[in-house]
């Protein structure tokens, strides 16, 4: 058999093999990699890589190893997922770097991260000045990730005792110019609708890239010549855009008040923005 027929077959050989080892093995993005990890990743691919160019009656043994490897990774993360001692000693653990808002200088040296790199990681983090952080930890996967002091800290709606609904998953329900039948249910909404919508804003279905329902309720088009920007209707008004908002969340929090008096607080709050949005409305068509 000519040689460079063995070099194709032993490729696919190769290619199977690898295809299945890998969805064994599971996946992760390389930053997540654990030390063994990243060292059976290269492994695996140098005796892929072998494979093929051996043109030798033994050429065999390279997928016997290839499959080797990658079972005894399989043992040794079925092992760690049993035993955090045994996972502490393969993946290691984590090192403090910063605590209390001080800079741990031997767990520095330890780690050989020096003060500039701990600086750049830390601006990727969003803190450009040390004072600013409460805590930073070097992941065994080499990421640092940090804890902000209260004051840097964003401010979130739990923070002020405001209770929200839980937010839903966007369901994209025109990909390509195409209809996604189950994203459209799953957004309680129908042909119908969408053809409605599509005829308020003027444009037609085969005119459509991307259309997502939003967890409020609306309707987000993205058009192939972008006649229309960020898919928003052509006499769309940003302050009406954000009375219409607000007015969603009033309604959401007025079905989720847990008294009679928040409720009120609420129902009043949606009334005034029905109010604000009519108004508003009306100023827009006299404009028209």
């Amino acid at each position: 058999m000519p040689e460079w027929v063995l070099v194709i077959l032993h490729t696919l050989v190769a290619i199977v093999v690898l295809f299945v080892m890998t969805k064994l093995l599971g996946k992760r993005q390389v930053s997540q990699l654990s030390l063994f990890e990243y060292i059976t990743g290269i492994t695996i691919g140098s005796l892929a890589a072998y494979i093929p160019l051996e043109s030798r009656e033994t050429w065999y043994l390279g997928v016997i190893s290839l499959v080797v490897w990658s079972l005894v990774s399989l043992v040794i993360e079925y092992v760690q997922i049993k035993s955090k001692k045994f996972r502490d000693t393969v993946d290691g653990t984590g090192t403090v770097l910063i605590k209390d808002g001080k800079v741990l200088e031997d767990h520095l040296r330890k780690e050989r991260v020096t003060m500039d790199e701990l600086m750049s990681q830390l601006r990727r983090k969003g803190a450009f000045k040390v004072a600013d952080v409460e805590f930073a930890v070097m992941e065994n996967s080499g990421e640092i990730n940090i804890l902000l002091t209260k004051e840097n800290q964003p401010l979130t709606p739990k923070m002020i005792g405001l209770a929200l609904p839980p937010e839903k998953e966007p369901q994209s329900i025109v990909v390509d110019g195409e209809i996604q039948e189950r994203e459209l249910s799953e957004a309680s909404k129908d042909k119908k609708w969408l053809q409605s919508e599509l005829g308020k804003r003027g444009v037609e279905l085969s005119d459509v890239f991307l259309a997502q329902v939003e967890s409020n309720g609306r309707l987000h088009l993205d058009l192939y010549d972008d006649k229309l920007q960020s898919g928003q209707p052509a006499q769309s008004n940003s302050l009406l855009d954000a009375l219409e908002s607000c007015q969603e969340e009033y309604k959401k929090l007025a079905a989720n008040a847990e008294d009679q008096h928040g409720k009120q607080i609420y129902e009043e709050g949606y009334a005034q923005m029905t109010r604000l949005i009519k108004e508003t409305r009306n100023k827009l068509n006299t404009k028209s």
